[in-house]
C-alpha cells in the first residue's frame, strides 16, 4: 500500500466537503432568481449543508470505529455523488434543500475517515508531516470554492457547479474504491458505542483542549469569509471578481502554513507548540484589526498572517487529538469536526448581531479577548508546573 497515495485520495473526499459548502456563495442571487424564491431561503442552502455536516461528524465517528473506514467512507463518497446529480436537476428549491442535506450527510464521512486513516497509516514525526499535508490540501476547499463556482456559473449556469461536483465525487470515489483498504488495526476490536464515549474525550485534557480551539478558530475563520468582502467592498470599492482574489493570499497562507506546522512538529513538542500557535492565531486576528483600515496592501498583509498561523495549528491539533485516542480514534476526529462545524454555523448569526451593535471593532476585539483567554488557559493546562499527564483515554 503506498501510504503517500492513499494520503492524497483521502484528502481530497476531505476536500469536498467545505468546497461543496461554499462554492455557489458568489451567485446566490442568481440561485434565488431561477429558482424563484427568496434570497432567505436560497440562503438555508448554505445553513442545511452546514447542520447536517456538522451533526453526521457525531455519527461517522463511533461508525468508523465500529464498521471500519473503507465501508464508511465509499458509502458516503456514493451518496453525495448520488445527491449532487439530484442538486444538477432540481428546479425548485425544495428540492434543492433535500439534496443539499443528503450532499452533507454523503461527504461528511470524508472529514472523519480521512483523519482516521492517515493516523492509522503515519506514526511518530511521519504522521505530523502527513497531517501538515492533510491540512493544507483541506483548507483550500472554503477559498477556492467560490472563486471555481464563480468561474463556472460565469460560463454556464448554476446548475453546472453540481455537474462538476458530481464527477469529482464520482473520480473520488473510483480512486477510493480501488486503492482504499481497510486500515483497522487488527489490535483495535469492534465494541459497541456508548455516548460516554463523547463525555470522556470532552474529559480528556488534551481531547478537550483541542475540540474547543477548533470551534473557536473556525468561528473566527468564517468571520474572514462572511465579513470580508463587505470590507472590500465599503471600504475599498473592489468588484465582485476582484473580491475573489483577495482571498488567494489568505488561502496560500493557510497552505504555507499547514505545510510547516506539519514540519515543525518533528521539533517542538506537541501541546507547547498547540499553546503557540493558539497565540501566534490571537495575535494574526488583532493585527488584522489594525491594519484593515490603513491601505490595501495592509490589509492582504494581515489576512496572509492569519491564513498562515491558522494553517500551521491544524496539523499540530489532529496530530495530538489521533496520539491521545487510538481506541476510539474516529469518534474523537467525529467530535472535533463536530464542533468546528458549529463554529462555521453560529459565526455568520452572532457575528452579525456583534457587528451591529458595536462594528468590525467590537466584532474582532471580542473575539480577540477570547483567544487571548483561552490561550492563557491553554498555557496552564499544559505548560504548568503542576500540569498533569494526559490520560490518554479513559474506560
Amino acid at each position: 500500500m503506498n501510504r503517500k497515495f492513499i494520503l492524497y485520495i483521502v484528502a481530497f473526499a476531505a476536500f469536498l466537503g467545505p468546497f461543496t459548502q461554499t462554492i455557489y456563495t458568489p451567485i446566490l442571487p442568481e440561485v434565488a432568481s431561477q429558482l424563484h424564491s427568496t434570497s432567505f431561503i436560497v440562503n438555508l442552502t448554505i445553513s442545511v449543508f452546514t447542520l447536517f455536516l456538522a451533526i453526521m461528524q457525531v455519527i461517522y465517528g463511533p461508525l468508523t470505529d465500529v464498521k471500519g473506514r473503507r465501508k464508511v467512507m465509499l458509502f458516503g463518497i456514493t451518496l453525495y455523488v448520488i445527491a449532487s446529480v439530484g442538486c444538477f436537476f432540481s428546479e425548485t428549491i425544495t428540492l434543492l434543500l433535500v439534496f443539499r442535506a443528503l450532499q452533507a450527510i454523503g461527504i461528511a464521512a470524508g472529514s472523519v475517515v480521512a483523519v482516521t486513516v492517515i493516523s492509522d497509516l503515519f506514526e511518530g514525526k511521519q504522521r505530523g508531516q502527513a497531517m501538515g499535508t492533510f491540512q493544507m490540501l483541506v483548507s483550500l476547499g472554503p477559498v477556492l470554492g467560490p472563486v471555481i463556482g464563480g468561474f463556472l456559473s460565469g460560463l454556464f449556469n448554476f446548475h453546472s457547479v453540481f455537474l462538476a461536483l458530481a464527477a469529482t465525487g464520482m473520480l473520488v470515489l473510483v480512486f477510493n474504491y480501488l486503492y482504499l483498504k481497510e486500515t483497522k488495526p487488527d489490535s483495535v476490536e469492534a465494541g459497541r458505542f456508548h455516548m460516554r464515549d463523547f463525555a470522556m474525550i470532552l474529559q480528556n485534557r488534551i481531547g478537550s483542549s483541542i475540540i474547543y480551539l477548533g470551534f473557536i478558530q473556525y468561528y473566527v475563520f468564517y468571520y474572514f469569509l462572511v465579513f470580508l468582502p463587505n470590507i472590500l467592498t465599503d471600504r475599498y470599492g473592489l468588484s465582485a471578481e476582484q473580491k475573489g482574489l483577495v482571498f488567494l493570499p489568505m488561502s496560500l497562507g493557510i497552505v504555507v502554513g499547514s505545510y510547516l506546522g506539519g514540519k515543525i512538529q518533528s521539533r517542538l513538542e506537541g501541546e507547547k507548540l498547540l499553546v503557540l500557535t493558539t497565540y501566534l492565531n490571537a495575535i494574526s486576528v488583532l493585527f488584522f484589526l489594525i491594519c484593515y483600515s490603513i491601505s490595501l496592501p495592509w490589509l492582504l498583509a494581515a489576512i496572509i498572517f492569519f491564513g498562515l498561523f491558522l494553517g500551521f495549528s491544524l496539523p499540530v491539533q489532529t496530530t495530538l487529538l489521533t496520539g491521545a485516542f487510538s481506541k476510539n480514534r474516529a469518534t474523537a476526529v467525529g467530535a472535533y469536526n463536530f464542533f468546528r462545524y458549529m463554529g462555521m454555523a453560529f459565526s455568520p448569526i452572532l457575528g452579525s448581531l456583534i457587528y451591529h451593535l458595536g462594528g468590525y471593532v467590537l466584532l474582532f476585539g471580542l473575539i480577540i479577548i477570547v483567544y487571548l483567554a483561552y490561550a492563557l488557559l491553554l498555557s496552564r493546562r499544559h505548560l504548568g508546573a503542576h500540569a498533569k499527564s494526559p490520560s490518554l483515554e479513559k474506560g
